[in-house]
């Protein structure tokens, strides 16, 4: 067996991880989101930090690729600029947090950063206050802090930025395009530092496309009328991979 192919489906816990992706990839098909907070928690029992951090970057550059170039059309750029430009110097501290706590106190991060975003969208709880400036960058920088140090680039654009008074066709087009450079950014910071090597972009292509497929499948179920149903569903599994992902197992 070529090499490639046993740094892939020889890396720890691969089928685990090949069957969480594709569950997180319908879960994406019929809500729009839940990926990273269904990956993540569970990738975390059987990768270290970093490299749990690129192989869901690196996926998710390849799952919006597709959605990038109409986004960047309906975007305000100017918008988007402004929360990359707040990410850029936390991304780099998140990253050193993960590097310098222990993979133990990573994945507890992960489970109360996946657990509380869970439990507020159980409540329905969102921020319904206008976006400003500062809040615009308040929330590319949380964003860019909490992706750098556990991959969970979500959570801070689904309860804040998500949850604005601007347009909502706007408001999605802007999120799939900054958490696009966000991924790229993060991913060229690993690079960079040494952290990961080239087998993870390996290990991420091998998930993408179980992942593309069950995201189409996910995307064929979905029926306007059962939306509730969905979410319910969608709760359900990301509840079960943060419990399952947790260090006391």
């Amino acid at each position: 067996m070529p090499d490639a192919a046993v740094a892939v489906f020889g890396a720890p816990g691969f089928w685990w991880l090949a069957a969480t992706i594709a569950v997180a990839g319908i879960v994406r098909g019929f809500t729009g989101f839940g990926t990273a907070l269904i990956f993540v928690p569970v990738a975390g029992m059987f990768l270290p930090p970093a490299q749990v951090v690129a192989t869901i970057t690196l996926t998710g550059v390849a799952s919006t690729a597709a959605l990038v170039p109409r986004a960047w059309r309906q975007s305000d750029l100017r918008e988007v600029g402004l929360l990359v430009i707040a990410a850029l110097p936390t991304i780099p501290l998140g990253l050193w947090l993960m590097e310098a706590l222990d993979a133990l106190t990573v994945r507890w991060v992960v489970t109360v950063v996946a657990g509380g975003t869970l439990a507020a969208l159980i409540a329905g709880w969102r921020y319904h206050g206008r976006m400003r400036l500062p809040g615009l960058l308040a929330v590319g920088a949380t964003a860019g802090a909490i992706g750098g140090m556990t991959g969970l680039t979500g959570p801070a654009v689904i309860l804040f930025y998500l949850a604005g008074q601007a347009a909502a066709q706007a408001v999605r087009a802007n999120t799939i395009v900054f958490l696009a450079a966000l991924d790229l950014v993060i991913v060229a910071n690993l690079l960079l530092s040494g952290a990961v090597g080239w087998s993870v972009f390996l290990l991420a292509a091998a998930l993408a496309v179980p992942y593309f497929f069950t995201t189409m499948i996910g995307q064929s179920l979905f029926h306007p009328g059962r939306e509730r149903f969905y979410r319910s569903a969608a709760f359900g599994v990301i509840g079960l991979a943060v419990v399952s992902g947790m260090p006391i197992w």
